[in-house]
């Protein structure tokens, strides 16, 4: 499977010279880890050029693409050795979206793709383990019936591996104007007409055996930036169970004690992805039967302290220069630095979980999301949920602070509410939303604690970090100032003007 099948319809073979823009972030990192060497499934892309004539179409994916595809799905078979639809060694694929700018969850995956009951039923023979091919025929139909959607009076999806792939790719070029999609746009200023692209890569299963699972990690602490490989593991599960947040995951130090070799092959591809990307990363993996699979890096999402924190670090390890380290922290994020300021609280703890978004804030639980977007502007709200799904983001960003009561620090919820600047606390347990609702709370993100009232009164001051202040005095050198009483927000405005 070499270089570009069309303009249009491209492989993923780490040679591919068109950009993230045509690409999206999630092709292009694919395309990216494959030059490095890193182990990872075969792939192909379809361009976000497709996405503006799929809507011109009439949500209508062109002739010309379709057989493109196939043509780059034939060099997946040829890499894998698999061949999709036919039952003596079936191929499954993901269909993964993928924009230019990382908009995590917000648009949508088919994962398993190309089983029917007949090829079900063959991998089971093949394999000699029915109840890992049930499992994974049960994971599709779920995945399809919510993405894709059933005909009408149908039980499961079609019958025929190549409708399932047609429609798939169809339907995450439609989530891209999803009102979830939408309103993720508008709170951080990307162009609505960029389009997404399509991913489609050979399934590697997490749920295969005892020696298999799936993860995310981060190369340095999302939450505080400090370095060191963080992140979460499943044994025996697929990405979405992780990032989802319907379970609680184990830290990835479980990976360690269950498979060392798994760890420490993850730990150096960490290093090499942040010495490629110069920055700190996010990297989804999975575990095959004892073999590492790398499947998508992008720049990790990360709260305000750990920005400041990566780029200091990053500057002072010789990474990169002051200039960028200055250009990395935005304005708003030195902003809630200096809100969150004094989040030294205490008080009777009403649930305990994981720390997933830093900060505090003070809000009345509400334990439905259309409560959060109908909160009068004057009463702030506390999003509390089982656990959150994408289409929970507007209610999410109506609210002050949001808690769960299962996933982890990689899970939506955790994603999305360091991106907003949402102090999170996930992971709580069973009875959490029963034993909050209604209450008046005070959420510390940073402590992984929700308190009860609000403590926040006369709380004591405190000054800033070692590395906000490093940041603070790069910002004044470089505006030829001395800081003195000036705001580390003013200073890189002004900074990020003239650089």
């Amino acid at each position: 499977m070499t270089g570009i099948v069309t303009t249009q319809v491209v492989a993923l073979d780490g040679t591919c010279s068109l950009g993230r823009d045509r690409l999206g972030g999630k092709a292009a990192s694919i395309d990216r880890m494959r030059s490095l060497g890193l182990p990872g499934p075969p792939a192909f892309a379809i361009t976000t050029d497709v996405c503006a004539r799929f809507r011109d179409g009439g949500g209508e994916l062109p002739d010309d693409v379709w057989a493109a595809a196939l043509d780059a799905l034939a060099g997946i078979e040829r890499a894998t050795g698999h061949a999709f639809g036919d039952p003596s060694s079936p191929l499954l694929v993901s269909v993964r979206s993928g924009a230019a700018q990382s908009m995590p969850g917000m648009m949508d995956t088919v994962l398993n793709l190309g089983l029917t009951r007949e090829l079900t039923d063959a991998l089971a023979t093949q394999t000699g383990d029915p109840a890992w091919a049930r499992d994974t025929w049960e994971r599709f139909c779920r995945s399809y019936a919510e993405v894709v959607g059933l005909d009408d009076g149908a039980t499961e999806p079609p019958p025929d591996p190549w409708r399932q792939l047609r429609t798939a790719i169809g339907a995450v070029f439609r989530s891209w104007d999803s009102p979830r999609a939408r309103v993720y746009r508008d709170r951080h200023g990307i162009d609505h007409d960029l389009g997404t692209a399509v991913t489609v890569q050979a399934m590697v299963f997490g749920n295969r055996d005892a020696h298999s699972g799936t993860g995310v990690v981060f190369s340095r602490d999302p939450r505080t930036g400090e370095p060191g490989l963080y992140g979460e593991w499943m044994a025996r599960g697929q990405g979405e169970d992780v990032v989802s947040g319907v379970v609680t995951p184990a830290p990835v130090s479980a990976l360690a004690q269950e498979m060392p070799a798994m760890h420490a092959g993850l730990r150096d591809a960490a290093a090499r992805l942040e010495a490629e990307y110069r920055d700190m990363v996010d990297i989804e993996f999975t575990v095959e039967s004892g073999q590492l699979h790398v499947l998508q890096v992008r720049p990790g999402k990360r709260s305000a302290a750990a920005a400041v924190r990566v780029a200091v670090g990053l500057a002072e390890e010789g990474v990169i220069d002051r200039d960028t380290a200055l250009a990395r922290v935005g304005v708003e994020q030195a902003e809630a630095l200096t809100a969150a300021a004094g989040a030294d609280v205490d008080g009777v703890v009403l649930a305990r979980g994981t720390a997933a978004g830093p900060g505090v804030a003070v809000g009345l639980v509400v334990t439905d999301p259309d409560d959060a977007l109908d909160a009068d502007e004057d009463e702030p709200v506390v999003l509390v949920r089982p656990h959150t799904a994408p289409d929970d983001v507007p209610a999410m960003y109506a609210s002050v602070a949001v808690v769960t009561e299962h996933g982890g620090t990689t899970s939506h919820a955790a994603l999305v509410a360091r991106e907003a600047g949402l102090p999170c606390v996930v992971g709580c347990g069973e009875g959490t939303l029963a034993a909050l609702a209604g209450r008046r709370v005070t959420v510390d993100g940073a402590r992984g604690v929700v308190l009860e009232g609000d403590v926040l009164a006369d709380r004591p001051a405190t000054g800033r970090s070692e590395h906000e202040t490093a940041l603070h005095a790069w910002a004044a050198a470089r505006l030829g100032e001395d800081g003195g009483s000036a705001s580390l927000s003013d200073l890189l405005a002004r900074v990020q003007r003239i650089l």
